[in-house]
């Protein structure tokens, strides 16, 4: 069986804001960094202390009865716990208390204080835990978008999607692994909106997804400390290999007014994205009015005309010395 080209992403150590904005950032490409200083939180997070710190607040928490989540077809419902409760379950691989059943995985993602118009911020929702994690200078203050606290069960893998936004995925305990996928392959991802239909990264079904194969795959696993940059549009998907605890920081690689500003996830495509891709759409309906010969000829056109005027690169990922 045909399988996908796989790459590891760099790892650097040592790296401060000066060698980020000179040397990684401009090349757009995942890098985990090591020894970057994240605060105490890396000795202080232990389950205790959390449960201590983060009190009785009630969350709002992703439940499901298996742990490979997905966001296209919900296979798992939304439930509020306490987080001192949360935190037990979470760390828990059997649980006497739980509300589908005994194996059930938690995911939490956490929200703004008005989840329809506030980003999440760790210093506003978990004020005391806030003071433990350092937020890495390696962009402009007036840049940052949002902090969200990411806490999961052992083995909860997430849908693999892309964000519009830069981010650094900042693992505090436990490890995991991610996988991501370059932009230039979004053709073989088999896209719903931001999300991938191949829901299983690992065994696809490549009957049903034979274009899956073609995509480059670039893999880390990250251990407590460990700073992964995720530029904007790259796909990432990300498996749980402990009980584990991070934080995202996404901040605004484009000039504010290109974002919409309804968006308090970050995930909406740039306002003009979003006006093409609804023109395109009256483009399609407007060639339906064609025989499908006409259709099909024109629409090749429209497809060379795309590319032509849009594509940096060719299509396939990034080559191996990319990354040499």
């Amino acid at each position: 069986m045909e399988k996908q080209v796989k790459m590891k992403v760099p790892v650097l150590t040592g790296v401060d804001k000066e060698v980020f904005r000179r040397d990684i950032y401009p090349m757009r490409r995942p890098v985990v960094l090591r020894d970057v200083g994240l605060g105490p939180c890396l000795d202080k997070w232990t389950l205790e202390y959390l449960t201590q710190k983060g009190g009785n607040c009630e969350v709002k928490v992703h439940v499901s009865t298996v742990p490979q989540m997905d966001f296209l077809h919900k296979n798992f419902v939304y439930r509020t716990l306490p987080f001192d409760k949360f935190i037990q379950r979470a760390a828990e691989k059997k649980h006497s208390d739980f509300f589908l059943c005994q194996d059930e995985s938690y995911y939490l993602r956490s929200l703004g204080e008005d989840v329809r118009k506030e980003p999440a911020d760790l210093r506003k929702q978990f004020p005391e835990l806030a003071e433990d994690f350092h937020i890495p200078e390696f962009f402009e203050s007036d840049q940052l978008f949002s902090s969200v606290f990411r806490i999961s069960s052992c083995g909860l893998q997430l849908w693999t999607h892309y964000d519009v936004m830069d981010n650094l995925l900042a693992q505090v305990t436990g490890k995991k692994r991610v996988v991501l996928y370059s932009p230039e392959d979004a053709l073989h991802l088999y896209l719903s909106g931001d999300k991938s239909e191949v829901l299983d990264i690992d065994s696809p079904d490549l009957e049903r997804f034979p274009e899956f194969v073609k995509a480059c795959r670039y893999e880390c696993v990250l251990e407590p400390g460990d700073l992964l940059f995720i530029p904007a549009l790259w796909f990432h998907n990300t498996l749980a290999l402990q009980f584990g605890v991070g934080v995202n920081i996404f901040w605004r690689h484009l000039p504010a007014e290109r974002y919409d500003k309804k968006d308090p996830y970050g995930n909406k495509d740039p306002v003009a994205a979003t006006r093409a891709l609804q023109t395109l759409e009256r483009a399609l309906h407007i060639l339906d009015e064609l025989p499908p010969d006409y259709r099909d000829f024109y629409g090749r056109r429209m497809v060379l005309r795309i590319q032509n005027r849009t594509y940096c690169s060719q299509q396939g990922g990034a080559a191996q010395g990319d990354y040499d």
